[in-house]
């Protein structure tokens, strides 16, 4: 897990780097779900092509609906406000998903707030740490942290900042929304992947459908936003190490990584490790990128940490009878309640099983 949370970290830097180099994000998007689905493929045909069970129109318009909110509508949302905020905010709001996650399914009925309860509670007052860091984070600023600098100095880096100073100065209102949108499709897609998990477990096929469906999604989208064929060559180093980068480490090994962790340890050993990301990501990016740090963002960051840990303690601790009585093979309760037990499982481990796709932010 610490090799993966390296791995999104690097992916923000140099993502944030080729952006800043002038790399329009709806074509590194693009790009990536390309080499994504090439890389992801083989393991798709050789892990599951015995197991792979029959694929029907419902099921495939329900991963073509995964595309859009959990590939498309995700990552273009997430380069476009990395592009227009910093590295570390980026990393701060992904954390953001469970709460929004949570938030999103109680209309469907597949999450229960239960406020006479410790797990409900704890999963509300969550929820509200992240919303309160996420409002931080976009609105306050505040003072720098009186930090010096370290003497390290990456010319390529430092060329790059000087390049957008002179240009421009991103958007800093735009850029959380954006982020803040990403976490609400990624949210959307937990809920559709819990279904899709359910009547179609072959995770290595659905995600390369997915990518395959959101490369030819993020082709049309970026040539409509971009007409110039010369801002689509890979031609700059930067550009097509990010693009390859981001497809093939942080999608492909990624996550054969996270299925192999969560298959012995579980999605909540997994969940925890996403803070890890941010501390990495604001390190780098103060060292290498001279990222300057606000209190409002150490402030935001540490609400947002500590509502996603109550997030996931309150459902941990809301799964166990769950899991009790799949253990003692309860009998009294009814098809439609155990159905219902096992979408909440679902919708829970949803986000840990397929979230290589997105981000770090996850």
């Amino acid at each position: 897990m610490v090799i993966v949370q390296l791995g999104y970290a690097g992916m923000n830097i140099i993502s944030k780097l080729a952006m800043d180099s002038g790399m329009n994000p709806f074509v590194h998007v693009a790009y990536r779900q390309i080499f994504a689905t090439i890389a992801i493929v083989p393991f798709a045909y050789f892990l599951e092509r015995k197991t792979r069970p029959k694929l029907t129109p419902s099921i495939l318009f329900q991963i073509f609906l995964c595309s859009i909110f959990g590939v498309s509508m995700n990552q273009i949302t997430y380069f476009v406000g990395l592009k227009n905020t910093t590295p570390t905010i980026s990393c701060a709001l992904s954390n953001l998903t469970p709460a929004v996650t949570f938030l999103l399914a109680i209309p469907f009925g597949l999450e229960r707030v239960r406020l006479g309860t410790k797990a409900g509670q704890a999963k509300m007052l969550g929820t509200i740490l992240c919303v309160g860091g996420a409002m931080l984070l976009s609105f306050y600023h505040g003072s720098i942290v009186p930090i010096d600098q370290p003497n390290i100095h990456w010319k390529y880096a430092q060329d790059m900042a000087e390049n957008k100073s002179s240009s421009n100065h991103g958007n800093f209102m735009s850029g959380p929304f954006l982020l803040i949108v990403s976490a609400v499709s990624w949210g959307i897609w937990s809920i559709i992947q819990a279904k899709v998990s359910m009547v179609y477990p072959a995770p290595y096929s659905s995600s390369a459908l997915m990518c395959l469906m959101a490369s030819f999604q993020c082709l049309i989208v970026g040539f409509c936003f971009n007409h110039n064929i010369s801002d689509w060559s890979l031609r700059h180093s930067i550009r097509a190490v990010s693009a390859i980068y981001a497809g093939v480490v942080c999608t492909a090994l990624a996550y054969c990584l996270m299925s192999w962790c969560i298959e012995r340890k579980g999605p909540l050993y997994v969940s925890v490790f996403n803070p890890l990301l941010l501390v990495i990501v604001a390190v780098l990016s103060w060292a290498l990128l001279q990222e300057k740090i606000y209190i409002g963002t150490v402030v935001g960051s540490i609400l947002i940490v500590l509502g996603l840990y109550g997030v996931l303690w309150g459902k941990n601790n809301e799964l166990k009878p769950i899991k009790f009585d799949e253990e003692i093979g309860d009998q009294d309760i009814g098809d439609k309640e155990k159905q219902k037990k096992d979408m909440e499982m679902q919708l829970y481990e949803g986000h840990q099983q397929g979230s290589i796709i997105v981000h770090a932010s996850k």
